[in-house]
C-alpha cells in the first residue's frame, strides 16, 4: 500500500502537476463523472433516467424481438435526453494534453463519444464499453448510422436487421452480459502495463475488469492518481486522491 496524499484542492493540483511533469507515458482512465456536467446522466445517481430506461441484458436482446423493440425505445429516449451534449472541461483538458504529447492514451468507460468530439484522435481512445453514437450488426459488424436505424424503426415498429447479412443490429455499446471487445481490453492492459502515470477521472472503479487496470498499472511501477467526487475502492492504493468536482479541479490546471 502506498501513502495516500491529501491536500487542499490547489495543493492537490500542484501535486498532480508535479506527477505529470515527472512522467513520460501517461494514461487517462475516464468514467461517467466527467460527462455529467455535459448533461449526460450517470448510472448510479438516485434520480438517474437510467433507472427508468435500464439497459436490456444481452442474452435477452438476442433471444427476444420484443426485448429488442424495448431496447431501441429506451435507447432513443436516452439519446434525446442528451442530444445536445458538448465536451466539458475535463474532455477539453484531456484533448489538450493529448495534443501536447503528454497523454499517450485515454481508456474510457463512457459511450457518449465526447472524447472524439473534443478533438482526440480515435486511435488515442480505447472504448471499453463501446460507443453509443452508432449501431452495428452483431454478425458481420457492419456499421449502421443511428439516423437510418431510427427512421426504419419508427416507420416500421420493428427492430432493425442488417441489410448486408440479415443479422441483428444493436447499438455499438457493451450491454450487461456482453463481453468487452478482446482487442480493446488487450490494448488497455498493454498501455496500463507500460505507463508511468495512470490517472483515473470520474470513475467509481466498481465495474470489472476495467477496475483492475489501475492496479495493473501500479503493479508495473506507475504512479496512481484518482480524481472522483466520491471515494472509490482503490483510493487506499493511490499516490494522490482528489474528492471534489472534477471540472473545478481541472480548471486549476488549464
Amino acid at each position: 500500500m502506498q501513502q495516500n496524499e491529501t491536500a487542499s484542492l490547489r495543493g492537490a493540483a500542484e501535486a498532480f502537476q508535479r506527477l505529470v511533469d515527472q512522467s513520460s507515458c501517461i494514461v487517462a482512465f475516464t468514467g461517467a463523472g466527467i460527462s455529467t456536467e455535459s448533461g449526460v446522466p450517470d448510472f448510479r445517481s438516485p434520480d438517474s433516467p437510467w433507472l427508468v430506461n435500464k439497459p436490456i441484458h444481452f442474452s435477452e436482446y438476442l433471444a427476444s424481438e420484443a426485448a429488442r423493440i424495448d431496447a431501441w425505445q429506451r435507447k432513443f429516449r436516452m439519446d434525446d435526453l442528451y442530444a445536445g451534449a458538448k465536451p466539458g472541461r475535463t474532455h477539453r483538458a484531456l484533448a489538450k494534453m493529448v495534443e501536447a504529447g503528454q497523454i499517450e492514451a485515454i481508456i474510457t468507460q463512457n459511450i457518449d463519444n465526447l472524447h472524439q468530439a473534443s478533438g482526440v484522435a480515435p486511435e488515442k481512445i480505447i472504448e471499453l464499453h463501446g460507443n453509443g453514437s452508432f449501431a452495428e450488426c452483431l454478425t458481420c459488424q457492419r456499421r449502421h448510422e443511428l439516423s437510418f436505424v431510427r427512421g426504419v424503426f419508427e416507420k416500421s415498429g420493428c427492430p432493425p436487421i442488417c441489410e448486408a447479412c440479415g443479422g441483428i443490429v444493436k447499438s455499438a455499446t457493451i450491454s450487461f452480459g456482453q463481453s468487452i471487445p478482446t482487442e480493446a481490453l488487450r490494448r488497455a492492459k498493454e498501455i496500463s502495463e507500460s505507463c508511468d502515470l495512470f490517472i483515473v477521472l470520474g470513475s467509481s472503479l466498481s465495474v470489472k475488469p476495467a477496475a483492475r487496470l489501475p492496479l495493473i498499472a501500479q503493479h508495473n511501477g506507475a504512479k496512481l492518481v484518482i480524481v472522483n467526487r466520491e471515494m472509490t475502492p482503490l483510493d487506499i492504493y493511490a499516490d494522490l486522491t482528489i474528492h471534489d468536482d472534477i471540472g473545478n479541479f481541472i480548471e486549476l490546471l488549464i
